[in-house]
């Protein structure tokens, strides 16, 4: 008996014992700075936008692969709602939960292996009043994922902290107002305890930010304005003072532009924050009163410090933008064998049609080779890494309208790349020939609170159709082009970049630089998400298509990921536009809409080897 009572203690002892380790094993699953520091090494979770801090969207899973991915088929679908704008959000998983956020930033986490939904946060945007506010469509990118917490960026200025478990807000944080012609479009970022988040709009009179929020709090911690302020006041820190000498006029009082609306990565051994930043605004350089100036920090690279928002280099890609050539695409941190030296990069696929590798650490300039039909510059000057304009792109200065290459679509816009080490080559959804016609609106009148591009382009007016312009002048011949020359009538390609030698390895056609994505693994296989639909894998090496399913949910694609769960790889996208909501007067649809096209309910879509669910209608 006495035996007996010994033993049933003793398993009591052993039951709390192992009840404690799952416990703890539990609380262990909890992302924090390590988890997000070692985010993809497994690949088994995608806790971040990018799947790493340096943004490869490169999965070590290989469970899928070369021989086997025909085999994919659809698991299972989630209707994320009505729609009215691209799905371009990257879900994220974990624990056993995948987490999205689509049109007006409504947030959505569903059972990753029904699809069944465990929660929904909808931020109720006052969408009348928002709307006009809106540059360039009713999406949102991404979430963050933190201490249990959900991060979510509303469209309206707001940031959101959502209990992961329950959706329940936790905190709530006003990054910006709507009333001040700001939005919120893109994924917040972490680094260090901090939410890292950025500011869209501009087209309208606005200075560009980001900023930076204690994760647990929602409190600020930091402001780093991407342009100078007035002058006649004190320079919020030394880097604006600076950059106030590259400018000229009375710049503060149109705004300046230089938003941060899409690239962002983090290097936790440099402990820097690399971020992208927008056009000027307006968008010639002659409106902007700054001839001839650089225009800092418009179109730039900016790498800060998490602690203190404190800039520790820059480079600008286009000093004194007047096309639209935004730097916030996707950055890549790589580790490169560059001419027998090892060096730890910085690789962005600009909108400017120039693949540029930079040394992350110092800023230095590395190299920079066109990866799409560029005639604006005819190159980048390898010893100052500053590009050589073609005098007659100057068509704010020279009065003439003129066709040049990229439009400001891109070359490379917010689609994401992907870098795999084991092929040494990244994946960039290129549009291979965007051009488009610019030309000054020497009509221009600065008008508060509204958009001010300043230019004629194409048959659009001032750039949204938003009042008839004056006639252009006579179109100036293009300048002689550079980069590869695109296939005859195929603008959307796939082109595999070797960042080493800064040459193009294998194309095949299909995607562009807006819409859908790209990530790759150690299967050996790129997979993409083309905007018309189609979800396809390539052979990473060779550029061979192994698989192409029509998903049905044209338009308004966004980008996959891959994870595992039970034993079992899965590849996960968002996609549809659903139903677009009425035009704003004399303004067109936003870009990548599909006038008159499908009304299918934008879905969150899971595929897996031998799935059987049936694909949308």
């Amino acid at each position: 008996m006495h035996i007996r009572k010994v033993m049933v203690l003793l398993l009591a002892v052993l039951g709390l014992i192992f009840a404690t380790w799952i416990a703890a094993g539990q609380q262990a699953r909890r992302v924090d700075d390590l988890a997000l520091r070692n985010a993809g090494r497994t690949g088994e979770e995608w806790l971040t936008y990018g799947l790493t801090p340096g943004e490869t969207r490169y999965s070590p899973l290989k469970q899928i692969d070369t021989t086997n991915v025909t085999r994919l088929g659809l698991a299972w679908s989630y209707d994320v709602g009505t729609g009215g704008g691209n799905q371009e959000a990257t879900p994220l998983f974990w624990n056993g939960t995948l987490y999205g956020i689509t049109n007006w930033s409504i947030v959505f986490a569903v059972d990753a292996r029904t699809g069944k939904e465990r929660w929904r946060w909808d931020p109720e945007v006052n969408q009348v009043t928002v709307r006009p506010k809106i540059c360039c469509g009713i999406v949102n990118r991404g979430l963050a994922i933190y201490q249990g917490k959900i991060i979510a960026p509303v469209i309206d200025g707001r940031l959101e902290a959502l209990d992961a478990e329950t959706g329940k807000p936790i905190w709530e944080a006003r990054v910006a107002y709507p009333q001040d012609n700001y939005t919120i479009t893109m994924a917040p970022r972490m680094a260090k305890g901090k939410v890292i988040i950025g500011v869209s709009g501009a087209e309208f009179p606005v200075r560009g930010f980001f900023a930076a929020y204690d994760a647990h709090t929602g409190q600020l911690a930091w402001r780093f304005y991407t342009i100078p302020g007035d002058p006649s006041k004190p320079f919020e820190n030394p880097a604006l003072k600076k950059a106030a000498e590259t400018w000229s006029g009375e710049w503060w009082k149109l705004g300046g532009g230089g938003t941060v609306w899409d690239g962002m990565a983090y290097d936790p051994e440099a402990d820097l924050i690399y971020l992208g930043t927008g056009n000027g605004g307006p968008w010639p350089e002659q409106l902007r009163q700054s001839k001839g100036k650089d225009n800092l920090f418009v179109c730039s690279i900016l790498a800060v410090k998490p602690d203190n928002g404190e800039l520790k280099w820059y480079y600008q890609p286009v000093p004194g933008d007047s096309w639209d050539y935004d730097s916030v695409q996707g950055f890549i941190l790589a580790d490169l064998t560059i001419n027998g030296r090892q060096r730890k990069v910085l690789m962005q696929a600009n909108k400017d049609g120039f693949y540029y590798v930079l040394d992350r650490l110092t800023g230095a300039f590395i190299s920079a080779q066109p990866f799409a039909l560029v005639t604006w510059a005819k190159g980048i000057d390898p010893e100052t890494g500053r590009p050589i304009i073609n005098p007659e792109a100057h068509y704010d200065q020279n009065k003439e309208s003129i066709i040049l290459a990229p439009g400001p679509g891109g070359a490379h816009n917010w689609s994401p790349m992907s870098f795999n080490p084991a092929t040494g080559l990244v994946y960039i959804p290129t549009s291979t020939n965007s051009t488009s016609t610019f030309a000054l609106d020497t009509n221009f009148t600065y008008k508060p609170g509204e958009r001010n591009l300043g230019i004629i382009r194409g048959n659009r007016g001032t750039g949204l159709g938003v009042e008839p312009p004056p006639q252009p002048a006579p179109t100036h011949p293009s300048p002689p082009a550079v980069g590869p020359v695109p296939p005859e009538g195929q603008r959307g390609m796939l082109v595999a970049w070797d960042p080493v030698t800064q040459k193009e390895r294998w194309r095949t056609p299909g995607g562009g630089g807006i819409g859908g994505g790209t990530v790759t693994s150690a299967g050996n296989l790129v997979f993409q998400v083309i905007p018309d639909g189609r979800f396809v894998a390539y052979n990473a090496n060779k550029g061979e298509k192994l698989l192409e399913i029509q998903s049905g949910l044209r338009g308004g694609m966004g980008p996959p990921i891959t994870y595992m769960l039970d034993g079992q790889q899965y590849v996960s996208f968002l996609g549809g536009l659903g139903t677009l909501p009425p035009p704003l007067p004399n303004a067109p649809p936003p870009p990548g809409t599909v006038p008159n096209g499908p009304t299918v309910p934008p879905k969150l879509l899971t595929f897996v080897l031998d799935g059987k669910a049936p694909l949308p209608h």
